[in-house]
This record gives C-alpha cells, sequence and structure tokens, in this order.
C-alpha cells in the first residue's frame, strides 16, 4: 500500500472520529434539561391547604393557617396560597413546605404579597428545608423595607446577610434564591441584592414562610436545578 493510500486511510479515520464526536456532543446538546415544577394553587380547592403540601411552624404559637383564596390580581390564574392566622406571637414562623423534591443545587423562586401585619409583614421562600427546625429562608419585610437571609439551626434564627430596599405593601414582589455548593444568591424583583456562602445544609425540600402576624399571599412558587441542567 503506498504511503498516499495510507495518509488518505488515516485521514478519513480521524475525520470519522471527529464527525461522530460532534455528533454525540450535538445529541447531547439537544436534550433538554429537567423541567421546572410550578406550584400556581389553581387547581386547588378554594378553602383548602394546599395539596402536596405540609404546614408547621418554627418558634412559638400556633401553626399558620394556609388556605388557597381567589385573588383578581394573582400573578397567574386566580388562585394563590394566603398564610391567614394573625396570631401576634413574636418568635413564630408558619412554613408550608412542599412534599415532593429535595434539591441541593437550586433555583427557586416565588410571588409573595404583603397583605397586613402590625408586628410583621414578612414574605419568606424557604430552600433546603431539612425540618421545621433547619433550614434556610430568605424574606423581604415590608415594615422594615429590607431583605435578609436567614438560616434555622435547632429553631434558633441566624441571620448572615441582609440588603435594605424598598418592600411595597399590598403589591407583588418576586424573591429568588439561586444556591450552589455554598454559595447562595438572593434577588429581589429581579435584582441580586445578597452573594453570601454558606455550608449548614446542602440539600432540602422548599416552601413558604411568614412571621408572627403576617398575612401573606403567594403564588407560581418554581423550582428547578440552575441553569436547567
Amino acid at each position: 500500500m503506498s504511503i498516499n493510500i495510507k495518509r488518505r486511510l488515516l485521514l478519513g479515520a480521524v475525520m470519522a472520529g471527529l464527525l461522530a464526536g460532534l455528533g454525540i456532543m450535538g445529541i447531547r446538546a439537544a436534550m433538554p434539561g429537567p423541567v421546572p415544577v410550578t406550584y400556581n394553587f389553581d387547581h386547588d380547592k378554594v378553602g383548602r391547604t394546599p395539596v402536596d403540601f405540609t404546614s408547621s411552624v418554627t418558634g412559638d404559637g400556633p401553626p399558620g393557617k394556609w388556605v388557597v383564596q381567589e385573588m383578581a390580581d394573582a400573578p397567574s390564574g386566580n388562585h394563590v396560597a394566603v398564610q391567614v392566622d394573625a396570631d401576634t406571637t413574636d418568635y413564630r414562623f408558619p412554613v408550608l413546605i412542599a412534599n415532593k423534591g429535595e434539591y441541593g443545587d437550586v433555583d427557586v423562586s416565588v410571588k409573595g404579597k404583603s397583605i397586613s401585619g402590625k408586628i410583621d409583614q414578612g414574605i419568606g421562600l424557604v430552600f433546603r428545608f431539612r425540618d421545621h427546625k433547619s433550614y434556610y429562608v430568605v424574606r423581604a419585610n415590608a415594615l422594615e423595607d429590607n431583605f435578609r437571609l436567614y438560616k434555622m439551626v435547632n429553631g434558633k434564627r441566624i441571620q448572615f446577610a441582609g440588603a435594605n430596599v424598598k418592600v411595597a405593601t399590598n403589591q407583588w414582589h418576586t424573591l429568588r434564591v439561586v444556591a450552589i455548593g455554598d454559595h447562595i444568591v438572593c434577588y429581589f424583583d429581579g435584582k441580586p441584592l445578597i452573594d453570601a456562602h454558606e455550608k449548614t445544609y446542602t440539600k432540602g425540600k422548599v416552601g413558604l414562610w411568614t412571621k408572627a402576624d403576617s398575612v401573606i399571599a403567594f403564588d407560581d412558587l418554581t423550582v428547578s436545578t440552575p441553569n436547567n441542567e
């Protein structure tokens, strides 16, 4: 076999390998990531606790009362989940946790609206929930005009990051968390206001949170893995 023929055969084999590799990469690139899960409560019955969720409380006082209500200005559909129990116990944190899914790296968001509260008006988004005493929560407060990131450790609330921002009552706001490893970035109405590192909890469930006498409406709790990968 001549040298030229050998070179041509070798070149052909190399090109075939490259094309095969590109084909595989093309298939992988085209494969869709996990579809985000959104809870919009539109199929839940009015007056009932949302299905696929569990209510609990951190701290003192009674658990919250979470019910589905019709709301004309709901961000999607006309159903929202509302924590309606205005018990005035100060160190009381009602939570409503989605039963399905545990997430390590997570991209989770929710739309929340503060309706009332004399002691507090806290709109909270829970992530990496282990139990009612162990989780992270980012919350926006319409009485204090701030946005803070906490961890609950054995039921004790510990702030480790925060920012000041205008939080209007009776107006929908969007809270979002992107947590990858120990890196946590929190967004308020699309703006990244908190960038922190914390490694107490590595995975857990997601959910909703309020404080004390806060009456808060929630809609469109959406969870996926970062970059939908």
